[in-house]
C-alpha cells in the first residue's frame, strides 16, 4: 500500500495556455473515472488523490511542470501533521521542543519550515490533514496522547505559551520597524538584559543609527538581541549566523545557549553545519520534495544528524532522501 501525495503548483498551471494534457493522457481518466479535472471555480486542473495510480503519465505531459505527484509509505498517512488544501503542500510529524536544551532543524528550503514555526508558535492550528474539516483542539490534543508535544499544544490551546521568533530575512525588520537600534531593544527587552545583549553581540556603535543604515550582520545580531530579550517560553532562531564572521557567530551562539541554560526551549535552523554542530544538542531531519511535501525524522544526537545530512540516508527509518552524498 502507498500514500499518494499529488501536488498542483497554481502558479506554473495555466489552462488556458495548453492542451489540458494531463486530463487527455491521464489512464484512469481514459478508464471512465475522474481522477483529474479542471476546477472550473478556480480554472485549475484538480487531481483526486484517492482515485489517482501514481503512474506519473501527468507530471510527464504537463508542458508548464506544474505537477508532482509522490508514492509514499502508507504509514506516513497517520503523520500527516497539516495540509493547506487540495493538490497542496502537506507536512507530515513535527519536531518536539525541548526544555532547557537547543533543537537544530536541518534540511533543504521549502521542506515545512515556515509552517513547523507557525505550528509550534500557536499562530496555525494544525488540521491533521483534514483542511475540508480541520479538528478541534480536543481531537488535536488526543492526537498527541503519550507524547512530549501534548504538554506544548496544551499551552498553546490555553494561551499560556508564548513564543519569540527571529525571522530569516532581517530586511523584514527594518522595514517594520521605524526608528533607531536602540529603540527596537528597549521596545522588546522585557528580561532586562538589553545591556548584556548590546556588549556581547557588538551592537554598541549600532544603538544610535536607524535600522536602514545598518548591515546586514548588525540587522542581524540586533534582530536576535531582540528576540532572546524577550521572556518566552519557546524561541525560534532562522539562520542566526546569515551576514556574520566566524567570531560574531560565536558571539550569536553564546547568546542562544544562555536561553537553553535558564530552561527555555529552542530551536534553531541553521546552514552553516559547524555552527549548527556548536549549537545544538539534539538534531532533526527535514526532508521531501520542495513545495511538495516534507518529514520530520526522529530526534538524533548531533553529530549522529549531521552526518545523516551529509549522507542522505537515515537508517534508522531506512529512507535515502538524496541520490548523492555531499
Amino acid at each position: 500500500m502507498t500514500h499518494r501525495v499529488a501536488v498542483l503548483d497554481k502558479d506554473l498551471c495555466q489552462p488556458k495556455k495548453c492542451g489540458l494534457e494531463c486530463i487527455k493522457y491521464c489512464p484512469v481518466n481514459k478508464s471512465g473515472a475522474d481522477c483529474i479535472i479542471l476546477n472550473e471555480e478556480v480554472k485549475k486542473a484538480q487531481i483526486d488523490e484517492d482515485v489517482c495510480n501514481g503512474c506519473g503519465i501527468c507530471v510527464k505531459v504537463c508542458p508548464f511542470d506544474a505537477i508532482t505527484i509522490v508514492n509514499l509509505a502508507s504509514e506516513l498517512a497517520a503523520d500527516k501533521i497539516h495540509q493547506y488544501g487540495p493538490n497542496s503542500f502537506r507536512l507530515y510529524k513535527l519536531p518536539t521542543p525541548r526544555k532547557g536544551e537547543v533543537v537544530g532543524l536541518l534540511g533543504r528550503n521549502g521542506m515545512g519550515k515556515s509552517t513547523v514555526v507557525n505550528i509550534l508558535s500557536g499562530n496555525l492550528k494544525p488540521n491533521l490533514g483534514r483542511y475540508e474539516n480541520p479538528p478541534e483542539w480536543d481531537e488535536i490534543l488526543k492526537h498527541y496522547s503519550g507524547t512530549e508535544l501534548k504538554s506544548h499544544f496544551d499551552k498553546i490551546k490555553n494561551k499560556q505559551l508564548r513564543a519569540s521568533i527571529k525571522p530569516q530575512q532581517v530586511h523584514h525588520v527594518a522595514q517594520a520597524f521605524d526608528g533607531t537600534g536602540k529603540e527596537l531593544i528597549e521596545k522588546y527587552d522585557e528580561r532586562g538584559i538589553s545591556r548584556e545583549l548590546i556588549k556581547e553581540l557588538g551592537l554598541e556603535n549600532s544603538m544610535e543609527q536607524n535600522l536602514k543604515e545598518l548591515s546586514g550582520g548588525e540587522l542581524q545580531r540586533l534582530s536576535i538581541a531582540a528576540v532572546a530579550s524577550k521572556d518566552t517560553e519557546f524561541y525560534f532562531f532562522d539562520e542566526p549566523s546569515s551576514y556574520n564572521d566566524v567570531f560574531q557567530r560565536k558571539s550569536v551562539a553564546r547568546v542562544i545557549h544562555s536561553l537553553a541554560k535558564i530552561g527555555k526551549s529552542v530551536m534553531v535552523v541553521e546552514h552553516d553545519l559547524t555552527l549548527l554542530d556548536y549549537l545544538s544538542d539534539y538534531i532533526e531531519l527535514l526532508y521531501g520534495e520542495p513545495a511538495a511535501y516534507g518529514i520530520v525524522s526522529n530526534v538524533l544526537s548531533t553529530k549522529i544528524g549531521i552526518n545523516v545530512f551529509l549522507d542522505g540516508y537515515l537508517p534508522t527509518e531506512n529512507v535515502r532522501f538524496r541520490d548523492k552524498k555531499f
